[in-house]
C-alpha cells in the first residue's frame, strides 16, 4: 500500500468515527456548556511564539490548521483533514515531494474566505529569521527553508498558492512526520496579513500621536496584535465575543465553522497558577475538566481504574547539556565519565513521584513500529540498574584517568545552570552529592531565570546546564535533528560528521523501518558521544468528570474540546 493510500484509508476511517460521534451528540440534545482548567492566564496567543499549554491550548480551540488532532474512540487519538479537504503526495524527480491540498470552504469570524494565502502569509512569518520564533525549525524540511534563514527573503520558501483554494508545500524528501506534526502544529495555523498589518499601521498612528502631543514611550503599556482578544479573528470551532473576567475567559461555538460535530456551544477557560489551584477548582465543581494535576493526584489515579482521567508520557526529557566548546569538555572522555556516574533512579527520586529515570533522549510514548512506541523497540540505551552503579563509577574513574585526571578535582569548579522551578533545585544538589562522591568533582549549582538560561545557552556562556529539551513534533526525529553540526539549536557545540550522516540519511528515507533502525542509531552515537545526558522524563494526567467523553490531549500537550459530549448512558 502507498503512503497516498495508506492515507486516504486512515482519513476515511477518522471520518467514519467522527460522524459517529457527530450522531451521538446529537441524540443527547442541546449543546452543552463546558468549563475547564488548562492551565494558567494566557501569556501570548501569536501562533508562532505561544509556547505554555494554556497558550497553545486557546489557539488550537480558536483556529484551526490544515490537519487536525482528533479521538480515535478507543481513548487514543489519530489525523484526520482540517482546513485541507483532501492532500495529494506526488514524488518529483530531483528526490522532493509536493504536497497539494485543496482547502474546503470555510469563512474566517469575520466573514472572509479562508485562503490558501492565509497559510503562505503565516508560513513565512514562521520561517522569517526576523521573527525569532521558536518553532521556526518545524518547518526545516520545507524546500527553501535553509536560503530563508540565511537571507531573511522568505518568497524562497516553497510554500505557494496556486489559487484561493489550492495551497501547495513542497518537501526535501520524506519527512513522515509532516502531515502528522508539521500541519498540525500551533505554529503553521493560518493567519491573516490584514489583520495584523492593520493593527501595526495602528499602532504607528498612536506613536505618531503620542510623539506630537509630548509623550515618553514608556507612557503607553506594550500591546500586541493579539492583546484584545474580542477582536481576534479565528476560523477553528470557537470564535471570542468578550474578553476574559475574573480569572475566566469564555468562547462560544462559530456558527459558520464547517464542522458539524462539536457538542460543546459555550467553552469557559478557569485559569489556575499552581495545580493545586487548579484541583481545587475542580473539586469545588467550578471546571469539569481539569489540568495539570497535583503530584499526589497524579499517582494516586495512576493507581486507579477509573475512566474519567487519562496519563501520558511528557513529550520532553528533562537533560543536563555540556558545552563542548569549553575546553574541559572537548575531550570525550570527560564528558562520558560524568555522564557515566549519574545515578538516574536517584535523581528521578528527587524530582518527584511523577518523574522516571530516563531511558533515552527520546522519551517513552514517542511513535516507533506500528502500535509500538519509539522507546519500547529501541530498548533502553542508558543503564539504570541500581546495582551496577559503583561499577559504572569505577569505569568513570578509569576514564578520567585516561584522560589525564587524577580525580575530578582536577577538572576545577564546574558551574551548573538550572532554572529553580518545581524539584529542579533538588536534582542540582542530588547531582552535586552524586558527583563529588563518585569522582571528586566539585559542581556549583546557580539557579537562573528561564531568559538567563536561554541566554546563556544561545550565547554559549555556560558549562554545564540542565533543562527540558522539548521536541517540536511527535517523532523521534524531531528529538535529534537538533544535534548535527550546522543546526542553529545546537547549543552544546557537539560535531560529528557519522551523526549527521545518519540525520541525512534519516531526514530523507522512503522505507520506514531503515528509517527507524538509523534513529536508534543516531540516539546511541549521541549518546555515546555524551554531548548531553538526558536525566529523568514526567508523566502527567487530567481529569474529565464521568459525565463527559470527548476531551482529546495532542501528545505536544495541548487539548481540544470540540469534541467533548454528554457521556451515554
Amino acid at each position: 500500500m502507498t503512503k497516498k493510500k495508506r492515507w486516504a484509508a486512515l482519513w476515511t476511517a477518522a471520518a467514519l468515527m467522527l460522524a459517529l460521534l457527530s450522531g451521538c451528540g446529537s441524540q443527547q440534545g442541546e449543546l452543552i456548556s463546558l468549563s475547564v482548567c488548562a492551565g494558567g492566564e494566557f501569556v501570548c496567543l501569536d501562533p508562532i511564539y505561544a509556547e505554555t499549554s494554556a497558550d497553545q491550548t486557546l489557539l488550537m480551540n480558536l483556529y484551526e490548521n490544515l490537519m487536525k488532532t482528533v479521538p480515535d474512540g478507543s481513548g487514543g487519538t489519530t489525523v484526520t483533514n482540517g482546513m485541507a479537504k483532501s492532500v495529494n503526495e506526488d514524488e518529483n524527480a530531483d528526490g522532493t515531494v509536493t504536497y497539494t491540498f485543496k482547502l474546503r470552504s470555510a469563512q474566517w469570524t469575520d466573514g472572509r474566505d479562508v485562503t490558501a494565502e492565509d497559510f503562505v502569509y503565516a508560513w513565512q512569518r514562521l520561517a522569517d529569521p526576523a521573527s525569532a520564533s521558536p518553532y521556526a525549525s518545524i518547518l526545516s524540511m520545507v524546500s527553501g527553508f535553509d536560503t530563508v534563514r540565511e537571507t531573511g527573503d522568505v518568497t524562497q520558501l516553497q510554500v505557494t498558492a496556486k489559487n484561493d483554494s489550492t495551497l501547495e508545500v513542497v518537501v526535501d524528501g520524506q519527512c513522515d512526520w509532516f502531515l502528522t506534526q508539521v500541519c498540525t502544529s500551533p505554529a503553521t495555523l493560518p493567519l491573516r496579513q490584514d489583520v495584523i498589518q492593520t493593527w501595526k499601521e495602528g499602532q504607528a498612528a498612536k506613536a505618531a500621536e503620542a510623539a506630537e502631543a509630548g509623550a515618553e514611550e514608556t507612557d503607553t503599556q506594550p500591546e500586541y496584535w493579539w492583546s484584545d482578544v474580542t477582536a481576534l479573528v479565528t476560523n477553528g470551532p470557537f470564535r471570542t465575543d468578550a474578553p476574559a473576567a475574573d480569572g475566566a475567559l469564555t468562547v462560544v461555538a462559530f456558527d459558520d465553522y464547517y464542522g458539524s460535530g462539536s457538542g460543546v456551544g459555550e467553552l469557559t477557560f478557569h485559569f489556575a497558577g499552581t495545580a493545586e489551584e487548579a484541583w481545587q477548582l475542580y473539586e469545588e465543581d467550578t471546571v469539569d475538566f481539569v489540568w495539570e494535576l497535583p503530584q499526589e493526584q497524579i499517582v494516586e489515579l495512576a493507581q486507579s481504574e477509573t475512566v474519567t482521567h487519562d496519563l501520558a508520557h511528557e513529550l520532553e526529557t528533562y537533560t543536563l547539556l555540556l558545552n563542548c566548546d569549553q575546553q574541559v569538555f572537548a575531550d570525550i572522555l570527560v564528558r562520558q565519565a560524568l555522564t557515566l556516574s549519574i545515578d538516574r533512579t536517584a535523581l528521578a527520586e528527587a524530582a518527584g513521584p511523577t518523574a522516571q529515570a530516563a531511558e533515552g533522549l527520546v522519551p517513552a510514548g514517542v511513535p516507533g513500529d506500528g502500535t509500538e512506541d519509539f522507546r519500547t523497540v529501541a530498548g533502553s540505551q542508558l543503564d539504570n540498574d541500581p546495582e551496577g552503579y559503583d561499577q559504572r563509577c569505577s569505569e568513570a574513574q578509569e576514564l578520567l584517568q585516561q584522560a589525564g585526571y587524577n580525580s575530578g578535582a582536577d577538572l576545577g569548579e564546574l558551574e551548573y545552570l538550572y532554572v529553580d522551578e518545581g524539584n529542579a533545585g533538588a536534582v542540582a544538589q542530588a547531582l552535586t552529592g552524586m558527583w563529588q562522591d563518585a569522582l571528586g568533582v566539585q559542581l556549583s549549582p546557580r539557579a537562573v531565570t528561564q531568559e538567563e538560561l536561554e541566554a546563556a545557552l544561545d550565547q554559549g556562556t555556560y558549562t554545564l546546564a540542565a533543562t527540558d529539551l522539548k521536541a517540536v513534533g511527535n517523532d523521534a526525529e524531531c528529538f535529534l535533528m537538533t544535534w548535527t553540526s550546522d543546526s542553529p539549536d545546537n547549543v552544546t557545540g557537539y560535531a560529528n560528521s557519522a551523526y549527521d550522516t545518519l540525520m541525512t540519511i534519516i531526514a530523507g528515507a522512503a522505507d520506514g523501518e531503515a528509517r527507524l533502525g538509523c534513529l536508534h542509531d543516531a540516539e546511541a552515537l549521541l549518546l555515546e558521544d555524551s554531548p548531553l545526558a538526558p536525566l529523568y522524563t514526567n508523566v502527567t494526567a487530567w481529569k474529565l468528570r464521568e459525565d463527559y467523553t470527548g476531551a482529546c490531549r495532542d501528545a505536544r500537550g495541548f487539548f481540544l474540546f470540540s469534541a467533548v459530549m454528554v457521556r451515554a448512558a
